[in-house]
């Protein structure tokens, strides 16, 4: 079945607010069996809301409404789907009940205007809201469903929770469940040519990719019966997807890449010490976002002068002088003198140039070093990055993650 997310409001459109709740129903209707095929976002206007409505209804079979319940004016949405499904605005007299009873319970007046909110096009089927004063409804016509919900986030999802997702659950006896795997390391074109067989031929489950900055996450979708996990139809595709782009895969279950590199940290009871220099404590920071990193971070050293590094991180003057504060050398010596005054078993280092300004042609914007060092010595990197300086440390951190990854997948085949 084809839905539509249409939701109401000025607001939204001005950019006042960002419309959470199409990502919220879209994200929660595959488990009941329904894809969204389309998002529509319109102003306070009933020529306009009536147009975009038309339109919902001649290409898809589900239509959810939200915001436009309100008491004031420009709050037009249920008036609007009763002249397009030719039915009139009733009172539901439970509705008005429990809006008197509510008034009454906060020791306020209820004035004529909030009356609207208990009207609604007959046949009807009404949705509780016991979060505010707002309910909803849901119509079903010819064989399409039409579902109105308030606008706030506080209100909308425990009615869409409590009401929409068992209606929906209850009526279809198919469900559409997805993974996502995380890539790091292969641009989207070439894990695409990769994979170009299995997307061509494609049919349960499907394959479609997306990027991130710096990385590319492929879902992986199987429609199958509603009490089946979907398991039997998505494993085989994703061992396939892992045995063709080998270690670029990091994550079958939708993990961030730091998170992905401290578990595999904390499950071998690695200790880590970070040294960090264009990226000023952004790997820190990010480490330090996950639970139980304490048991394995011991420190973070951010060295941004060149005095910093030499009495921190014990870097020569020599290699400063020889080789310059970004280069292999010098990032191998701050994670080797990391590691050296921490005492842990590997560090990390970071230096580079980050922009906007700071490039030469010998060391452009964006050349990055970055080092690990472990009891049997150093590995390093070089990277090329290209983007604003946000850009570029963001990256940095990432491939920081990835070696660190990589490092300790290593040291289970080692």
């Amino acid at each position: 079945m084809i839905a539509e997310v249409l939701a109401v409001g000025t607001e939204l459109l001005m950019g006042q607010i960002s419309n959470t709740n199409a990502q919220y129903i879209s994200s929660r209707l595959p488990e009941a069996g329904i894809g969204v095929y389309y998002h529509g976002v319109v102003g306070d206007n009933p020529q306009r809301l009536r147009d975009c409505l038309d339109i919902a209804l001649h290409r898809s079979d589900i239509i959810i409404m939200t915001g436009g319940l309100g008491p004031t004016q420009d709050d037009l949405t249920k008036e609007t789907v009763a002249q397009a499904f030719g039915r009139k605005l009733v009172l539901h007299q439970e509705s008005l009940d429990k809006l008197k009873a509510f008034f009454e319970r906060v020791n306020r007046p209820m004035t004529e205007n909030n009356i609207k909110q208990a009207y609604f096009p007959e046949n009807s089927t009404i949705i509780t809201n016991n979060n505010g004063t707002a309910p909803g409804c849901l119509i079903e016509s010819e064989g399409k469903v039409l579902i109105m919900l308030p606008g706030p986030p506080s209100e909308m999802k425990p009615m869409f929770e409590e009401f929409v997702m068992p209606y929906f659950k209850e009526k279809l006896d198919y469900k559409i469940v997805s993974r996502f795997l995380r890539i790091f390391g292969i641009g989207e074109s070439a894990m695409e040519t990769q994979l170009m067989h299995m997307i061509e031929s494609q049919t349960n489950p499907t394959i479609a990719p997306y990027a991130k900055e710096g990385e590319v996450t492929l879902r992986v979708t199987a429609r199958c019966a509603k009490d089946a996990s979907g398991d039997e139809l998505i494993e085989p595709v994703i061992e396939e997807i892992k045995r063709r782009l080998g270690d670029a895969v990091y994550s079958t279950h939708d993990e961030n890449l730091d998170e992905v590199a401290a578990k595999l940290l904390m499950k071998k009871n690695v200790t880590i010490a970070l040294a960090e220099s264009c990226t000023g404590g952004l790997i820190a920071s990010r480490f330090t976002d996950i639970p139980g990193i304490s048991s394995i971070l011991n420190r973070g050293f951010v060295t941004y002068s060149n005095q910093a590094k030499m009495e921190n991180l014990g870097v020569k003057l020599e290699t400063l002088q020889s080789f310059g504060a970004v280069s292999k050398e010098t990032a191998e010596e701050m994670a080797v003198g990391a590691r050296r005054v921490s005492g842990t078993h590997i560090a990390v280092s970071v230096t580079g140039i980050a922009g906007p300004g700071g490039g030469t042609e010998e060391k452009p914007v964006g050349t990055v070093f970055i080092a690990l060092a472990d009891r049997n010595g150093v590995q390093s990197k070089k990277l090329q990055l290209w983007g604003n300086r946000s850009r570029i440390r963001n990256l940095t951190a990432l491939h920081v993650f990835d070696m660190i990854r990589k490092w300790a997948l290593q040291q289970d085949n080692g």
